[in-house]
């Protein structure tokens, strides 16, 4: 069982002892800490709000009632939109002028799992000095409850992936027309979360027929709820089985967007971004774009043909989205199926991938194995090493540093050691105690194996 604190936020099991998962104490204090750095980034404010939202996990409700309380406890007011989506949530907190939000999901992770993710104001997630500001605030306890006559009070708001949905039709390079024209037959796996409220929602609004898979927003995960092509076989076979034009497929907060293609197979994680940014920058003839140092050549090239310029972040979204700002990025986004378009919001939406995806499948009136086929083929492999406590990863990754050094290293972030036709990526994960190990090769096997030489080479030194 599991206590991860970060600087977005806290994750953690449900069940166990105080500090060393998510309890409800756990859930309490770090609820208490983000209120009262929002309290103290906003002295002499009469009225402070809040925006929470939770997908579908079962401890939703229970950890969403704890967080809810206490800040209304410090004072503050509390917009709750109940079932969300992240993006729903950041989308809300500019539109309710709040002065800040919790989202209560664990994102991709399994459902003993949740958490608290934090945003600032705009609806973006808190950089890390503001994050290291609330553990700091979480470690002293050092909180001041409002008395009985200032306590905050509860707004219900239910009808927020609707107004989601409306500002994701109102984007000029959403073409709802062209979509509709297309007559797309699309099958759905929304985990049992909330992507299963919010995707064929957004699917009936553009015309397109929706054969829904997992669609009940229950919590019960029907397979791992990360969307890798090892856990996507039911959605695979029913979109050959129901002669769909693709598969859309999300992960339970619905900022991750997979696709597969029309005879079962993937499009690729990494492929949606690509895909999504070859359509805006076709449309706007050029721009700049940005995804981290995990994500695919494909985006490089793909910004190059049209005449912009790719930038590689640090991982972690709040990485990426300030180098979007510094760079004055088009669309950006996560290798891992993570679309961040500026015109909407700064931060990872299913939603507008979706809309934007279908934009561009309808425009090119080709299938979408046709569409995957027409990028640059580089060939993935994720893997990742289990850490123990004692096992020092600073050491391992300035081992491999130093060992490649006469090769081209990045080391912004982890260890990014960049071959002729290959790179290997490797860091410790923020939110999950293990070594992530990404590869990109010309070919799958080619990947596999460079993936396999490095964690030999790591299981060496451990």
């Amino acid at each position: 069982m599991t206590l991860i604190k970060s600087i977005s936020g806290i994750r953690g099991t449900i069940g166990g002892g105080t500090g060393d998962n998510l309890t409800p104490i756990d859930a309490v204090k770090f609820a208490a800490a983000y209120g009262t750095f929002i309290k103290n980034k906003n002295t002499g404010k009469e009225q402070i709000t809040i925006v929470i939202g939770r997908d579908a996990r079962i401890s939703g409700k229970m950890i969403s009632g704890l967080v809810s309380d206490t800040l209304v406890g410090l004072g503050i007011n509390v917009i709750d939109l109940g079932l969300s989506t992240t993006p729903t949530v950041e989308v809300a907190v500019p539109i309710e002028k709040a002065d800040g939000g919790i989202i209560l999901t664990a994102s991709h992770n399994p459902k003993q799992w949740n958490a608290l993710k934090l945003l600032n104001e705009k609806g973006e997630f808190l950089n890390g000095e503001d994050g290291k500001e609330i553990l700091a605030i979480a470690e002293k306890e050092d909180f001041d409850f409002a008395e009985v006559d200032d306590l905050g009070k509860v707004k219900k708001k239910k009808n927020y992936i609707k107004k989601h949905i409306k500002e994701v039709l109102k984007l000029k390079l959403v073409d709802k027309k062209a979509i509709k024209k297309a007559k797309f037959k699309v099958v759905v796996d929304g985990v049992n979360s909330t992507g299963g409220i919010a995707i064929p929602a957004l699917l009936k609004e553009l015309g397109v027929k929706c054969v829904e898979l997992y669609c009940e927003p229950n919590g019960h995960f029907p397979h791992n709820p990360e969307p890798l092509k090892e856990h996507l076989t039911d959605i695979s076979e029913l979109v050959v089985k129901k002669k769909a034009d693709l598969g859309i497929v999300v992960d339970p907060d619905v900022d991750r967007l997979a696709l597969i293609c029309e005879d079962g197979s993937m499009f690729g994680e990494e492929y949606t971004l690509v895909a999504c940014a070859d359509y805006v920058l076709g449309e706007l003839k050029g721009g700049n774009t940005v995804s981290n140092l995990s994500s695919s050549r494909a985006l490089r090239d793909v910004t190059e043909s049209h005449g912009g310029s790719y930038a590689a972040s640090a991982v972690g979204e709040v990485n990426v989205v300030q180098m979007m700002k510094d760079t004055n990025t088009v669309i950006g986004g996560e290798g891992n199926g993570g679309i961040i378009y500026p015109d909407s919001h700064y931060g990872r939406d299913s939603l507008v991938g979706v809309a934007l995806f279908l934009s561009h499948l309808a425009k090119k009136k080709i299938s979408c194995k046709e569409l995957r086929n027409s990028y640059p083929s580089y060939f993935m492999s994720k893997n990742k090493i289990q850490l123990t406590p004692e096992i020092d990863v600073d050491k391992i990754l300035a081992t491999m540093a130093d060992k490649y050094k006469d090769e081209d290293v990045n080391t912004i972030d982890g260890v990014k050691i960049d071959f002729a036709e290959e790179w290997i990526h490797l860091r410790k994960s923020n939110t999950e105690p293990i070594i992530r190990i990404y590869t990109e090769a010309k070919s799958q096997q080619k990947a596999e194996d460079l993936a396999e030489r490095f964690i030999t080479d790591i299981k060496e030194i451990i």
